[in-house]
């Protein structure tokens, strides 16, 4: 029977496993919008929409102590059926939800990948990172100094908004790429993100790293930049050559033996890697640092893609038990491993780095890992064909759960929202078959667990999804006020607005950042210790 443990008493268990190095998965059910809203710094958000999708990826080792965490809606109830089913065997609840860890006077943060932007804040203030604002940038492109602008962020994110000849070098690749984008040590790096944690992490990288030139982050990143009133590029495909050059290649191997070396960062071999692949007494992620092209053509078996730069961004997204061990994979020289392992020994991993590097004979499966099946398999499917004469008859009622903002764009005619953890409290009309639409299946699939729980009614799943009633021609409808913004659980519109050209939310967005090592303070948890050279 799954046990509910009050706010108090889960305080003391996370403080009691920080203490000891023991292990802990604290996830939280509700929807990204819910979560976004506020939620505990180290819970880790596993939406109940996609729980099967997720969890065994986040919390690898079934024995693992769990709690779990919602609205006190019942949604937690739901996932821990769920988790007893897939063999999850230490399972509790947070009584009264998230809003008791609040009630109780313990701290809630907004946002997302709390964590990792947290910690990028209080590098800033320990290490004192330079930064220069948008005008200075400014200025020093007007007068034609000798300077490179890297883009810390993914190379999608660059590509889509970008400082006027930035080059994409995603932060772990900084280390590894820079010597042969800035090879004179008089050249000045600026290093920029969207708004400031990439850029203070990747500016420090560099300066951690002992680079010799000058290293700056761009104050408030890209959008800072056009709250200045200066304009951005779209569409750049400026990025870090393909091919080192031998003197870059040299530098990038001595730089990363340094920084294994000034911040002690231990290595695993490939013996003791296969005896805790082998154990069940300890929760290990296999994580592959490389750019995604590498990890395509070759990675280890068992491991998973989380490029360097974006895992210190996102941790919370690859990493759902604290007190695991975090061993990292990179082709020799490991620069980027080193760079990846140096943050997170920062903040509170038990992080190794592959002893000498990937090679041929590791590097055995190709492509992305498949998947791993969720849902009801056994459900009906429904042709989309045959699903548009049912609802011409009037004889289905069509469910889209998908994202709200997806139903909003387009959604099969008249097909209601709603999201996976409020299924019970559809209204099916008698007579009416439901059949359940996501864009592909899974999530369709996942919804008719729920409601075949409750309810002796025929239910379906659309065939291909929302993207098989497209390839058959079909039409679709949009709705961009329904559902209201007050149902739209699963999206959250304070940190999207900033995208949307709302200099208010930008400022906002950018001054939350910069309190969040106040809020780190108050809440007294996080494992993080500051190192420079």
């Amino acid at each position: 029977m799954t046990a509910f443990i009050d706010a108090p008493t889960l305080k003391a268990m996370i403080r009691d496993a920080r203490i000891s190095d023991a292990e802990l998965a604290l996830l939280d059910v509700r929807e990204a919008g819910q979560f976004g809203a506020d939620h505990m710094l180290h819970a880790i958000p596993c939406p109940y929409s996609i729980l099967e999708t997720r969890v065994l990826s986040l919390v690898p080792r079934t024995s693992v102590p769990m709690v779990l965490i919602d609205e006190a809606d019942g949604t937690a109830q739901k996932a821990a059926r769920r988790l007893a089913g897939m063999g999850y065997t230490r399972i509790s609840i947070l009584e009264g939800g998230n809003s008791a860890w609040a009630a109780a006077g313990f701290e809630v943060f907004q946002g997302v990948n709390v964590p990792s932007k947290a910690f990028g804040e209080v590098v800033e203030h320990d290490a004192n990172t330079p930064r220069i604002p948008a005008e200075e940038l400014n200025a020093m492109m007007a007068r034609g100094e000798n300077m490179v602008i890297v883009d810390g962020r993914t190379p999608a994110e660059h590509n889509r908004m970008s400082i006027p000849g930035g080059i994409s070098v995603p932060n772990a690749e900084m280390i590894y790429r820079i010597h042969d984008l800035a090879p004179d040590p008089e050249t000045t790096v600026v290093v920029n993100c969207a708004g400031r944690t990439r850029s203070i992490i990747g500016a420090q990288a560099l300066i951690n790293a002992g680079l010799p030139n000058k290293v700056v982050a761009l104050k408030a990143g890209t959008m800072g930049w056009t709250l200045a009133g200066f304009d951005l590029e779209n569409g750049s495909t400026l990025r870090y050559p393909d091919e080192m050059s031998d003197e870059g290649a040299a530098k990038a191997a001595e730089y990363a033996a340094d920084v294994m070396k000034t911040f002690d960062l231990p290595t695993v071999d490939r013996e003791t890697l296969a005896a805790w692949q082998a154990s069940d007494d300890r929760t290990l992620f296999l994580l592959d640092v490389r750019a995604v092209e590498e990890f395509l053509e070759g990675h280890m078996p068992g491991a998973v893609h989380a490029p360097g730069g974006q895992l210190v961004q996102a941790t919370d997204e690859w990493c759902g038990v604290w007190g695991a061990r975090v061993v990292l994979a990179d082709s020799a020289p490991c620069a980027r491993a080193a760079i990846t392992a140096h943050w997170l020994k920062q903040m509170g991993w038990d992080v190794y780095i592959l002893d000498g590097g990937l090679t041929a004979d590791d590097t055995v499966e190709k492509g992305l890992p498949p998947r791993p099946a969720a849902g009801a398999v056994d459900v009906p499917v429904i042709a989309p064909a045959d699903l548009s004469k049912a609802i011409g008859a009037g004889a289905a009622l069509v469910v889209d759960v998908d994202h709200s903002m997806d139903y909003r764009d387009e959604h099969v005619p008249g097909a209601v929202w709603c999201p996976r953890s409020r299924i019970d409290r559809l209204q099916v009309p008698a007579g009416m078959q439901v059949v359940f639409c996501s864009e592909h299946e899974t999530r369709a699939r996942l919804a008719a667990i729920d409601l075949a729980e409750v309810i002796d009614t025929p239910i379906a799943v659309l065939q291909g999804g929302r993207e098989g009633w497209k390839a058959a021609g079909l039409p679709l409808e949009e709705s961009p006020d329904t559902p209201p913004d007050e149902d739209c659980i699963d999206y959250l519109f304070w940190v999207s607005r900033r995208h949307m050209g709302s200099d208010d939310a930008a400022r906002a967005y950018l001054e939350w950042e910069e309190n969040l090592p106040a809020q780190i303070i108050a809440d007294g948890d996080a494992r993080f210790t500051v190192m420079t050279r």
